[in-house]
């Protein structure tokens, strides 16, 4: 009969953690796939982190998802993790919800991210993109983040939403605010800025609807009609995981690319092979580090260990993603292994729902960028980029030297 470990051991999440997880998960591997940790504030947490032990979390229904079960919790006092327990009007999207609630909220918005929903802005999303591109001519050195990686997947929102881009990117430097670990005063007014924004589109797109995800929910039929906070959460979610899971799925390629010059050189040579080679920049350095807090309704047993009933819990699909008795070699980028079952995008009903959207983008950014700046470089050393210090895996700023620039695809010139 297997031992059934209660331990418990806190494990710290700090700087060192979010600056290089990987190498944290290395040293956790020894120790199982469940670890204790400390919570952003004091308390007690876990982090599942082997293949198959968060492949079996992000279904297992006794972790429990829905806002308020997780904010009873938080009142209660025995743990501290990120909940936006202070904004109840931006949590009640699907991200916080559960059976049955979370089928109808993503049916009611699942029609607008399928697969063919995405293919058609694909057209619109490359114009954008060469746009963008062709305004970085003649800068030798630029934060690519800033300039293209963040800009580009705020474009497509705003088209989406139905938001002018200028509000949009105001708001852009807010919402890694929004992911950051913790609940200090900072967060609490970008959240607070957000708020205010969305209120007003939903005002102008109820009094003037366009061709819009926003102007469509406001007027669907009665049974599809969403409550005014399931309104709000739906379009916070939207915009801040749309946003910011993109940005990173495209700096931390960028960034790997830079890092691996003949991978780089390979993809120039082949840009056919970028959709592929995407896969296994989802798996080396995924956009989410680790997936929106889960807590247990009861005891529960994952890899050998207990975990109490009301507790918060958390599914690393960094360290899942490395887990070598699930992918050989997982720590190398290797844009010919089988990258079938990775769990960037998470697993199961919780599954993400604009993951088309964000590969059609990926495939566009980086198929435009290498084609323009075949020989763009790194413009710092690796040991000074900066990642940010979030649930999400994303960087800061991403300093590159361009090179030359060749003349787009498809131009005339």
């Amino acid at each position: 009969m297997t031992e059934i470990s209660t331990e418990y051991r806190g494990e710290a999440l700090g700087p060192r953690f979010f600056a290089d997880p990987h190498r944290v998960y290395q040293e956790w591997a020894e120790r199982g796939d469940v670890h204790g940790v400390g919570a952003p504030g004091g308390g007690r947490s876990w982090v599942v982190t082997g293949y198959t032990e968060c492949r079996r979390a992000l279904t297992d229904p006794r972790l429990r998802k829905d806002f308020d079960g997780a904010n009873k919790l938080l009142r209660s006092g025995r743990n501290d993790p990120p909940v936006d327990s202070n904004f109840p009007d931006l949590a009640s999207h699907m991200l916080n919800a559960d059976q049955p609630d979370h089928t109808r909220l993503r049916r009611i918005v699942g029609r607008y991210f399928t697969p063919r929903a995405a293919e058609q802005m694909r057209p619109w999303i490359r114009e954008t993109a060469d746009r963008l591109l062709t305004d970085l001519a003649g800068h030798d050195e630029v934060d690519l983040i800033e300039a293209y990686a963040g800009a580009l997947p705020m474009h497509v929102m705003c088209k989406v939403l139905g938001m002018p881009y200028a509000e949009g990117n105001e708001l852009r430097r807010w919402i890694p605010a929004v992911q950051s670990v913790g609940t200090d005063e900072r967060r609490t007014e970008a959240l607070t800025k957000l708020v205010d924004h969305l209120t007003a589109l939903i005002h102008r797109r109820r009094v003037e609807p366009g061709d819009d995800v926003v102007s469509a929910l406001l007027h669907a039929d009665s049974d599809e009609r969403l409550t005014e906070n399931e309104l709000m959460s739906m379009i916070f979610l939207l915009l801040v995981a749309g946003h910011e899971t993109t940005v990173n799925l495209i700096g931390n390629a960028v960034l790997a690319l830079l890092c691996h010059p003949a991978h780089l050189a390979a993809l120039i040579a082949e840009p056919a092979g970028i959709p592929t080679a995407i896969e296994e920049f989802l798996r080396y350095d995924g956009p989410v580090n680790i997936a929106s807090v889960r807590y247990t309704n009861c005891p529960v047993e994952f890899g050998g260990r207990e975990i109490p009933a009301d507790e918060f819990v958390f599914v690393s699909l960094s360290a899942a993603n490395r887990d070598p008795r699930k992918f050989t070699a997982p720590h190398s980028l290797e844009f010919e292994r089988n990258t079938t079952g990775h769990l960037a995008f998470g697993h199961g009903i919780h599954y993400c729902l604009g993951a088309p959207l964000a590969r059609v983008e990926a495939d566009v950014a980086l198929t435009a960028l290498l084609a323009r700046y075949p020989d763009i470089r790194l413009g710092c050393d690796y040991d000074d980029v900066r990642w940010q210090q979030s649930v999400m895996r994303g960087l800061v700023r991403l300093p590159v030297r361009l090179g030359s620039s060749s003349c787009p695809v498809g131009s005339s010139e």
